[in-house]
């Protein structure tokens, strides 16, 4: 797959680069996962290692400072370790099982990362115990709204898990509208990218709420990045079983055609929302203030860092 990404997908044409505290902060965000419980075998810390959390937040925010980079680097190892607990516990097929978990985290996020009740802490698993953790260290930051909206993306991105334990319960397939909608929140990049606002002084706040420009070059970049995961993951997703959320999937299935031409189709969708950010960020970027020119910058490396990243990426092998 990473050869047809190679020659398929158009490379983001923003300059590659990567925070000089991956190194440091690698290891203290490998260490936060095993000391609340999130890996626990040797085949879980070798995954998370593959997964490389550090390599993805130090491409996507290269100029954070480590505390920073760091956070955002937690909520990947949290991000991923939880998907493969769906996935290793059939958590992530059957609803009626998911829900009281998506529940429970609920619960954690309503705290907006205050003081845990005894009660709530004695039932919270790692899990939970980790995003509290991650609530907790967003809130301490001292930014009300953007810790609000961090919960309230986190809890879309919940919700939309079950959407998917929805589908795969019943083998279906979603229709391209409604998977393009869904993907924006099942893959956790609004969240991130508000972990990244908050890296660089809440930048998007502003220049998102005030400009609805803005706003579609944000949907853009959150839909850039799930695209182009979509595609890089595609192998691996076949490998393990069919599963109906992915863009190649999805598009084939609308067409009625293999999912070969879905995957050329994935890729030109990628290739054309690619060209359309671009014509967006241009007009935007015409007589902008520094706010705005900083919001682009930020938006860019997560969409090239992703890319990058994807191709190295031993979690999809």
């Amino acid at each position: 797959m990473r050869a047809f990404a190679l020659v398929s997908l158009t490379r983001p044409p923003f300059p590659a680069r990567i925070s000089g505290h991956v190194g440091h902060v690698r290891p203290q965000s490998t260490r936060w996962a095993a000391e609340l419980g999130l890996v626990r075998s040797t085949a879980s810390v070798r995954r998370l290692d593959r997964a490389n959390a550090a390599d993805l937040a130090g491409r996507a925010c290269p100029d954070a400072r480590p505390e920073h980079l760091r956070l955002l680097c937690d909520l990947f190892t949290w991000l991923f370790t939880f998907d493969d607990h769906c996935d290793d516990d059939g958590l992530g097929e059957d609803p009626a099982r998911l829900a009281p978990v998506v529940g429970q985290l609920l619960d954690v996020l309503d705290l907006l990362g205050g003081p845990a009740p005894p009660e709530l802490a004695a039932v919270a698993g790692p899990t939970a115990a980790a995003l509290h953790d991650l609530c907790r260290r967003v809130r301490a930051h001292g930014s009300p709204r953007l810790l609000l909206r961090f919960v309230g993306q986190m809890r879309d991105y919940l919700l939309a898990l079950l959407w998917e334990a929805a589908n795969r319960e019943r083998d279906r397939v979603p229709a391209v509208a409604e998977y393009l909608q869904m993907r924006r929140h099942t893959g956790g990049v609004r969240p991130s990218f508000t972990l990244t606002d908050l890296a660089y002084g809440g930048l998007a706040e502003a220049t998102c709420r005030g400009d609805l420009d803005a706003a579609s070059l944000d949907d853009l970049a959150a839909d850039l990045v799930c695209w182009c995961n979509d595609v890089f993951s595609y192998a691996k997703e076949r490998r393990q079983g069919r599963d109906g959320h992915n863009l190649i999937v999805v598009l084939a299935q609308s067409a009625g055609r293999e999912e070969q031409a879905g995957l050329l189709d994935a890729a030109r969708r990628f290739n054309a929302g690619l060209r359309a950010y671009l014509r967006l960020e241009s007009a935007l970027l015409t007589g902008a203030d520094t706010d705005t020119l900083r919001f682009v910058t930020a938006r860019r490396a997560w969409i090239r860092g992703s890319y990058d990243w994807s191709l190295g990426a031993g979690r999809y092998r």
